[in-house]
């Protein structure tokens, strides 16, 4: 770990221009209200939240010490000669010792001592970085321990400049903070403020975000606030009262945003992420579970004023992992733009129908009519809700037509449904290649934002596995669950109905199948599939892009066609997008198109005039008429 004396005191209210300057390397830090913070040269102020106890000492350099009540449930002390890497915990009355919930960086993991880190040591070489508009995004979603055979911040650094070669803008992390173990995808964090010990040190994590602005690239980071994983979890043992057990999530009691010393932890970290790592955005993973009925103003509603408040002179983008109307609702002080997007699962689910024929679990809503559903997310961006329940959940632009295509995520596959599958199946082992040619196509040449997930590039065929590292009574339940989530997504084999049939996600071998084979894209169809991408995402920032800026809510015109057939046309702020598709097997007629064609699968699809068009199975044209 890089590690230094130096210190640049920071205010977190100071606006990102102050960051901006003529090319010269800059410092960053984030002064958070938890944990250690330097006051001074070789000074380190200490900090606690801990109400639930009267006695609270700080082990460090050898020795305990006794910290001050400050009033509110909060315990302080400074301590002087503090260097840069100093290992440090807090003790409770009983004698035991954990880390610091808001350490910077671990050694050994969660269960090791917190260590000092100087957050300002680590020189920004891009302090003219603005980010890219939100609607030039093009997202690649990233697990760092598996994008490499390393698996750490370095290692993926180095293939940056091929992702932006590609035309990605976007790189999205899952979650990178510290979790149990050396294995996980992260949403199972414990110390939410650290990287993971094994991606490497907080300076690694910094020189990818720098790698990423050098080559083009935003950087956002998926972050989880709705709960702490179900090992390693030291505030649940000894700070009882950042959770409130009225509320119950799926991984346990609900976290307590009624306490400001809760509400501060959570809103901090996503500015510490944002300020003292440059990031670009942040995704909300399970906003649903985010649980809040008590505050005048949601967390997420403060948490985003905070983010545009407080991070001005650059584009910041905030992304929930799917649409809530209470995030927009006016009575708890949300705002339209208070979130630029969410991920569109109705657009996901109808699509996965269509390119695979399973219609089960998550999927069996979309059983019925996937193609006209997926063309009503596709024109309106979804689908109208016939459960009033759920539609006081989800966005109210299910509804049609009240947000902006841009607003909504479209993907065809992504870690979760991917990685929940029985045997972590990517889409190209579900679906015929001319079929997910087109799929892919739609994807890249429609309005709405795309994501890709990593390997999806190049045709990556190996599996993307669910993995963690536990043991004992978790290790069981977690390799039990599995048989419950891979009902859920896509179905269980025949024969398949015990857990111990599927693989044991706690193994090694479970992560270690799941990194990229990088090989792949090396050989002939890995080759095609590469230049297909790069391709589609060209024609995407030449035809499309441009027109998504200033374009109006209701821009999408599902045109009557045949069954199986999708034909759309979406009228931006400067030109028509016409997009005909057929996913049936047999040749059907389709409206005609009045634009020049930018893009057909297969190569043989003829357009002739503005006349019906006949489309051959499995085929689509995407053309664009500018006035």
């Amino acid at each position: 770990m890089s590690l230094t004396r130096d210190f640049t005191p920071y205010d977190s209210r100071r606006t990102a221009s102050g960051h901006v300057s003529s090319g010269a390397p800059v410092r960053r830090s984030f002064p958070k209200s938890w944990g250690a913070e330097h006051v001074g040269e070789n000074s380190v102020l200490f900090r606690l939240w801990a109400p639930d106890i009267e006695r609270l000492r700080l082990r460090i350099a050898g020795r305990n010490r006794e910290m001050l009540p400050a009033g509110q449930g909060w315990f302080t002390l400074t301590v002087e000669g503090v260097e840069p890497g100093t290992p440090y915990q807090f003790v409770m009355p009983d004698g035991k010792a954990f880390a610091d919930p808001a350490s910077r960086a671990q050694d050994g993991g969660v269960d090791g001592h917190s260590m000092i880190v100087d957050p300002a040591f680590y020189r920004w070489n891009m302090p003219a970085w603005k980010g890219h508009a939100w609607e030039e995004a093009v997202i690649y979603e990233m697990h760092i321990g598996t994008f490499t055979s390393e698996g750490t911040f370095r290692a993926a650094a180095s293939r940056l400049a091929d992702l932006a070669d590609l035309g990605f803008t976007v790189i999205q992390l899952m979650p990178v903070s510290e979790f149990p173990g050396d294995r996980g995808w992260g949403y199972d964090s414990a110390l939410p403020y650290a990287p993971h010990h094994t991606y490497g040190s907080p300076d690694d994590m910094k020189a990818f975000v720098d790698a990423a602005h050098r080559v083009g690239l935003s950087v956002m980071l998926d972050v989880v606030y709705n709960h702490f994983g179900p090992a390693g979890n030291l505030i649940v043992s000894n700070i009882p009262s950042f959770f409130d057990p009225q509320f119950i999530t799926p991984w346990g009691p609900s976290i307590n945003f009624a306490q400001p010393a809760v509400r501060a932890f959570f809103i901090e970290n996503a500015l510490y992420w944002l300020e003292e790592f440059n990031l670009d955005g942040l995704r909300i993973d399970a906003v649903d579970e985010i649980l809040d009925e008590t505050s005048e103003k949601h967390i997420l509603v403060e948490l985003a004023e905070r983010v545009h408040s407080e991070t001005t002179g650059r584009r910041r983008h905030l992304v929930m992992e799917d649409h809530r109307a209470i995030l927009r609702n006016p009575e708890r002080g949300g705002t339209p733009d208070a979130f630029v997007a969410g991920w569109n699962n109705d657009a996901y689910h109808a699509a996965h129908v269509i390119a695979t024929g399973e219609a089960v679990g998550h999927a069996g809503p979309f059983a019925a009519q996937p193609v006209a559903k997926l063309a009503a997310c596709l024109a309106h961006g979804g689908m109208p809700s016939q459960d009033d329940d759920e539609q006081d959940a989800r966005s109210d632009a299910d509804a049609g037509g009240s947000s902006p295509l841009t607003s909504y995520i479209h993907f065809l596959q992504n870690h979760d449904h991917v990685g929940n599958r029985a045997h972590g199946e990517r889409l190209i082992s579900l679906s015929e290649p001319g079929l997910l040619d087109v799929m892919t196509s739609m994807l890249l040449l429609s309005p709405q934002v795309p994501m890709m997930f990593m390997g999806e590039e190049y045709g990556e065929v190996q599996p993307f596995a669910f993995f963690a590292e536990y043991e004992g009574d978790i290790a069981m339940t977690t390799w039990a669950n599995r048989l419950i989530e891979a009902e859920k997504f896509g179905g269980l084999p025949e024969g398949v109905t015990e857990p111990w049939q599927l693989d044991n996600p706690n193994a090694p071998e479970a992560f270690e199948k799941s990194k990229l084979r990088w090989e792949r894209r090396d050989t002939a169809e890995g080759s095609a599939a590469y230049g297909k991408i790069r391709d589609l995402i060209g024609k995407r920032r030449e035809h499309v892009v441009p027109g998504l800026s200033g374009m109006p809510h209701s821009v999408g015109r599902v045109l009557a066609s045949a069954p199986e057939t999708i034909a759309i046309d979406w009228q931006l702020s400067d030109r028509l997008v016409q997009l005909r598709a057929n996913l049936s097997a047999s040749e059907v007629e389709a409206p005609g198109i009045s634009g020049f064609v930018i893009h057909r699968v297969p190569e043989t699809v003829v357009a002739d005039g503005t006349g019906p068009l006949v489309m051959p199975a499995t085929s689509l044209l995407a053309a664009i008429s500018r006035h």
